[in-house]
């Protein structure tokens, strides 16, 4: 993967790399220069304490909790008493 550095010495991580290695949006870097090579690893250290909890709960699919919480949608052939009064 390549990357070009910008006039203000910005660099834009690939996608891929960033979701492998679970940066996000004002996640600090440390960078250091080793045998030639940059290298950038996550800052170690508390953080935020919202960012210390990401990730410790399982994925939930939204769209189908309200789906459960809301029930099947009306529908006027399934329900035909409750149809006949609208």
């Amino acid at each position: 993967m390549k990357s070009t550095v910008s006039e203000k010495g910005q660099v834009t991580i690939p996608k891929a790399l960033r979701d492998k290695l679970g940066l996000r949006a004002g996640q600090v870097l440390e960078f250091e220069a080793r045998g030639g090579a940059l290298v950038a690893r996550k800052r170690k250290g508390p953080g935020r304490a919202v960012d210390r909890l990401f990730g410790i709960l399982p994925h939930v699919d939204v769209d189908k909790e309200i789906e459960r919480f809301r029930g099947k949608p009306w529908n006027p052939q399934e329900d035909s008493p409750r149809a006949n009064r609208r």
